[in-house]
């Protein structure tokens, strides 16, 4: 659940102690992350339909899971067609448990590809970059800064992004930060703090990952701000909101095709946008396991005819 996401960045510094996440949603039993053979679906499941093309997963998908069993969850993802993987920064850091290099292998192997992860960009950022970039992600992504107070606020974070922005420059990737709700809610009057911080911080160096289920739950509309700042959001986030939830209910995400989000109009404007990375995420599950849910967004993505 986004709440119990907030509530562990805030108190646990960003999973920096070796508590698991365990998101209350999440009813997966315990065998859910799956000891799967490494060619499970890879034939007929795996394959993609041409239309959004390549696409991904958030792990935090598998939050409760990928702390079990790392490899088999992944071995599993990569079965249902997931070709990028987004990471987040667990109890057992971005590369569970093991080497940069030897997570790089691994997803070598099975020929998919670490794009991109969430991580605290507050603690040890000049490292987290040069091994991000040696294992050839290409964003480090900042998830959460909270709802802030005022317009400054906004605009000192828009500075670190700048300064974090730099760091990745010199490592050869990018920074980028990943938007909630409360972005596109005004502040101070009129002022929209995504709008701050996009015009405030530095196109050469900071991108933005548009979660398009966060700009619906705010009232925004997701190809409106895609014009407003073109080629900023170069990452999305894929996931449906509940028919009929009302506008100030937050936890209402649903498997991709269940929902009121029309993703064939706007996933068509996002790939002629120039949209790079497509990433499904999932964060609440009404009546099946994470991986039930991995597995039938996956289909959706791959029956997407744009």
């Amino acid at each position: 659940m986004a709440i119990d996401r907030r509530r562990f960045i805030r108190h646990a510094g960003l999973w920096a102690t070796g508590v698991a996440w365990a998101g209350t949603a999440c009813r997966g039993n315990g065998n859910e992350g799956g000891k799967a053979s490494s060619t499970e679906g890879l034939q007929g499941e795996g394959r993609q339909d041409a239309g959004i093309g390549p696409f991904g997963i958030q792990l935090y998908t598998l939050r409760d899971d990928m702390p079990k069993d790392p490899k088999g969850v992944i071995t599993r993802l990569a079965g249902f067609g997931y070709r990028q993987m987004e990471g987040f920064e667990g109890p057992q850091g971005m590369f569970w448990g093991m080497s940069h290099m030897d997570f790089k292998r691994f997803l070598d192997d099975l020929g998919v590809e670490m794009v991109s992860s969430h991580c605290d960009m507050d603690k040890d950022f000049e490292a987290k970059a040069a091994q991000a970039a040696e294992v050839g992600m290409k964003y480090l992504i900042c998830p959460w800064i909270g709802p802030q107070k005022t317009a400054d606020d906004y605009k000192r974070f828009a500075d670190t992004f700048n300064s974090r922005g730099e760091v990745c420059r010199r490592n050869g990737l990018r920074f980028a930060y990943h938007n909630h709700a409360y972005s596109f809610l005004p502040v101070e009057g009129q002022q929209l703090p995504q709008d701050i911080l996009m015009t405030r911080s530095d196109p050469a160096t900071v991108d933005f990952e548009m979660d398009i289920y966060w700009v619906v739950t705010a009232g925004a509309d997701p190809e409106a701000w895609l014009g407003k700042h073109p080629g900023r959001f170069t990452l999305c986030h894929v996931k449906d909101r509940m028919k009929g939830a009302g506008p100030k209910e937050e936890d209402a995400s649903c498997d991709l095709g269940k929902g009121s989000i029309d993703y064939a109009r706007i996933l068509k404007a996002t790939k002629e946008g120039g949209m790079r990375y497509h990433i499904v995420e999932q964060e609440r599950y009404d009546g099946s396991t994470p991986m039930e849910s991995a597995r039938a967004c996956a289909a959706y993505m791959k029956g997407l005819k744009l």
